[in-house]
């Protein structure tokens, strides 16, 4: 058939052609990370210099890959052509600003025809050859199995992928997921990989070829086969209970510092920050403190903490040091006259030599600050409060290339402020989706979430979240795997209201053109101890302070919480499946109480850790609970027998051995969690091209570092039967990397038809946002800094002194006294300034 000029369609945006525009297209440009113009530039020498040879050859020497059974395609070879000159089952697809043709040519692999796309020019989109999305054309797939697909190509240009779409019989066709790079390649080179398990409710795929750099690639004869393992013969359980709950063990060591802060380092072990550890007497004498703790011999080891670090910021920078960014300049006083104050200094935590260095400062004060790093290794922060008690509406950004600070004129600013630890969440195109999930009182205003786009500059409504007053230390959390673009935000309180903690949460699939949140299931029940013993909970009752965790298997794990501000610890936790979109409850709970200060996080082993619980009476629960999930009570565990590198870099194909078939592997985030936040808590999947042998796998890496931004990573593989391996530590892109990345990174046109009305520009320039001093939910006419005595009591308690008095009582206040002479509460001091005599 003659070259034809591909005519964009409309109807699904990015799922078909559709025109983006003009601003679509600006956005896309900025949103492009850092250096992508470099490296497009070093992959086009890369491309020239491969071609003659095999696609395989740039990374691994290509193994023999194993056959599962017949084709189930249709026309795989382009062999039968409809009257149009088309051939048939295939279509021509794509979006975005760019120029394309389409042709069948005799230069094939088998028989007669071949298909080539050739983009002549490119701003933003991709061309693809997809199967038609019809019933008579894509093949029939069964939920719960995976498939093999392969074809043969050629091409002159590194950006190009295998890319998958899949037929929902509720929601149509949409994309899924892009599956593996193609490398440039002279000759005919045989490409294949696995797709990741079918969801429910999926009938249908279509596969094909995205090009979304100049070029032409020429691909044929097509190959998709049924490659689902069975679950792998297991000892018959003997734990119990723990065979489908798991099991949690209090360990015979303490947590030797009050830590609110809990770092997973690149080594395994894990560094806990407390520096005054909310104790105005150890700030006072100077004391700081951190630990580090060795999962492997159970040991702790304090170490030297320079200032207060006592609620400030932290991220794992790309080289594997801990950048902690502000900390506690002072307490809130007695009289009311400030609350906390932030100062500006920062340093790193060097996990080689446990041992801190200073940077240099921010721009502002950041106490409670979030902390995001972006796909090009830098971080940028928002919110927190200044050295004089006021909201900070300074966003600053943290440079890696120069580590340092950068000044505040080199940083976009749009005078937000955004509230206390506001979880941004970094999005597919570089975007930030902050997901309505923050620290003390209310959600900020109009729907309480937003995507923010740092290259234009402009804020944009996300609508939908439920009772976003009430989501205060709630948790949210990007869903495994990190390709989906789906966030899960689960419960919250108010500590201003103090109402019960809620049981909902919401989710919202940041692929939607114009995304928004709906209704997810009820957090599961426990039971909840409001004083008087653990009693069921009844009701809307739910939790804040809850600690979300990604498990190697692709479920969360949620766990701990408390019902009030700073009180009635919540025993519950339970298993969230994000491809059923449903919560398992009744799993194990954490005998020790987890609310304020409390964190969870997950080991290299594939248990979890938690630490911490700081209630309103001031005290501090040093124990550590570890949890073993139901997983590793299912028999013996794959092993990762061996990683041909640990130095990845981004469209890159990485090989491991493993000791018997695995289906799934994956790339897990370190924790850096504090207040239940961890907003760069993520799941990569690496889809797999497995060996003839079942135990020789190579892994296909995004292109995309806003997936899967620079960094170490947990990398494990999963069993048919969810058992996960011990994690195997490599380092993935940034400038620590030894080589150029192998394609720009693919990019897509999601969340692009968002509501104009619902875009605002940057505020005018402003010094700082207003905060109450008792923003904390504290009333400070009583007891000491470390002292919450709440503002508002919970709605069970009668407004009375007695009624007030004994629910302090109840709850562990001991020695409470009166600061000054005002006694807003009623609680009745006697001559000594002792309340509740």
């Amino acid at each position: 058939m003659p070259p034809m000029r591909d005519a964009p369609r409309k109807g699904r945006g990015e799922l078909r052609d559709q025109p983006q525009t003009a601003r679509s297209r600006a956005r896309r440009t900025r949103g492009t990370p850092a250096g992508a113009r470099g490296r497009r530039a070093r992959t086009r020498v890369a491309a020239a210099a491969a071609l003659g040879l095999a696609a395989t050859a740039l990374t691994l020497t290509a193994q023999t890959r194993a056959t599962a059974g017949s084709n189930l395609l249709a026309n795989p070879g382009f062999e039968s052509v409809k009257a149009d000159g088309d051939p048939t089952c295939w279509e021509k697809s794509g979006w975005g600003d760019n120029d394309a043709t389409y042709a069948l040519t005799p230069d094939a692999h088998t028989g007669t025809k071949a298909m080539t796309v050739t983009v002549t020019r490119r701003a933003d989109g991709d061309r693809k050859a997809l199967m038609r999305e019809d019933t008579s054309c894509a093949p029939n797939v069964t939920p719960s199995h995976q498939y093999d697909l392969s074809l043969w190509y050629k091409s002159t240009t590194p950006d190009a992928s295998v890319t998958l779409f899949r037929h929902d019989v509720k929601d149509g066709w949409q994309y899924w997921t892009d599956l593996k790079s193609l490398p440039p390649s002279g000759n005919y080179t045989r490409a294949d990989v696995r797709t990741p398990v079918v969801p429910p409710g999926t009938d249908q795929l279509s596969w094909g070829v995205s090009v979304y750099g100049t070029g032409t690639v020429t691909t044929d004869d097509y190959a998709m086969e049924d490659a689902t393992q069975p679950a792998p013969g297991a000892d018959a359980c003997t734990a119990g209970d723990a065979c489908a709950r798991g099991s949690w063990a209090v360990m015979p060591f303490e947590n030797p510092v009050r830590s609110m802060h809990s770092v997973v380092l690149r080594n395994g072990k894990v560094l806990l920050v407390a520096g005054s550890g909310n104790d105005p007497g150890l700030f006072k004498a100077g004391t700081f403190t951190s630990a580090v703790y060795d999962p492997k011999s159970g040991s702790m080891k304090t170490v030297p903490t320079p200032v207060d670090m006592f609620c400030g910021g932290h991220v794992q920078l790309s080289d594997g040091r801990v950048l902690i960014m502000s900390g506690n300049k002072a307490y809130p006083a007695a009289d009311g006259s400030h609350g906390y104050e932030g100062f500006k200094d920062s340093y790193v935590f060097d996990p080689d030599t446990e041992s801190y260095t200073k940077t240099n400062d921010m721009n502002d004060g950041h106490w409670y600050p979030s902390a995001t790093e972006l796909g090009n290794g830098d971080v940028v922060t928002f919110g927190g409060l200044r050295e004089d008690s006021s909201g900070s509406v300074l966003a600053e950004r943290f440079s890696q290339a120069q580590r340092k600070w950068l000044p505040a004129d080199q940083v976009h600013q749009t005078w937000s402020y955004w509230g206390l630890y506001p979880s941004m969440i970094l999005m597919q195109d570089g975007r930030l989706f902050y997901s309505g999930s923050h620290v003390f009182g209310n959600g900020t205003p109009g729907g309480g979430a937003a995507v923010y786009d740092y290259g234009a500059n402009t804020v944009t409504d996300v609508p939908g979240l439920q009772d976003k007053d009430h989501r205060d230390q709630s948790a949210s959390v990007l869903l495994p795997p990190a390709q989906d673009q789906r966030v899960l935000t689960m419960g919250g309180g108010n500590v201003d209201s103090n109402p019960e903690a809620s049981r909902l949460t919401d989710l919202i699939d940041l692929k939607r053109p114009s995304p928004r949140y709906g209704p997810g299931p009820l957090l599961p029940q426990g039971t909840v101890d409001q004083g008087r013993g653990p009693k069921p909970e009844t009701g809307g009752q739910g939790k804040m302070y809850v600690s979300a965790v990604l498990l190697p298997d692709g479920k969360v794990l949620e766990t701990g919480g408390g019902l009030h501000d700073r009180a009635d610890p919540v025993y519950e936790a339970s298993l969230f499946d994000p491809a059923g979109n449903t919560f398992r409850a009744g799993m194990a709970t954490d005998p020790i109480p987890r609310t304020y200060h409390s964190s969870a996080f997950l080991l290299p082993d594939g248990r979890v850790m938690a630490v911490g619980d700081n209630p309103g009476n001031g005290t501090f629960d040093h124990h550590v609970s570890v949890y073993t999930p139901p997983y590793l009570y299912k028999g013996a565990r794959p092993q990762i027998t061996s990683v041909a590198s640990t130095t990845w870099q981004y469209a890159s194909t990485q090989r491991i051995t493993v000791d018997r078939p695995v289906v799934k592997a994956e790339l897990i985030r370190p924790a850096a969690v504090t207040h239940s936040s961890d907003p760069n808590q993520r799941f990569v999947d690496l889809p797999l091209s497995v060996g003839a042998d079942g135990r020789t796998v190579d892994l296909n890496v995004t292109s995309n570092p806003n997936l899967a931004p620079p960094g170490w990573y947990m990398l494990f593989a999963v069993d048919a039967a969810g058992v996960p391996s011990v994690a195997s530590w490599v380092h993935l892109g940034g400038p620590e990397g030894t080589a150029a990345p192998m394609a720009s990174p693919m990019v897509h046109q999601f969340a692009a038809a968002m509501p104009h009305t619902a875009t605002r520009q940057p505020q005018g320039k402003r010094t700082s946002m207003p905060v109450d001093p008792q923003l904390s939910g504290c009333d400070r006419h009583y007891g000491a800094a470390d002292v919450c005595v709440p503002t508002v009591f919970p709605p069970a308690v009668a407004p009375t002194t007695e009624a007030r008095c004994t629910w302090l009582k109840q709850h562990g206040y001991r020695d409470l006294r009166v600061n000054g002479r005002d006694d807003p509460l009623r609680l009745r001091p006697g001559k000594d300034g002792k309340v509740c005599g």
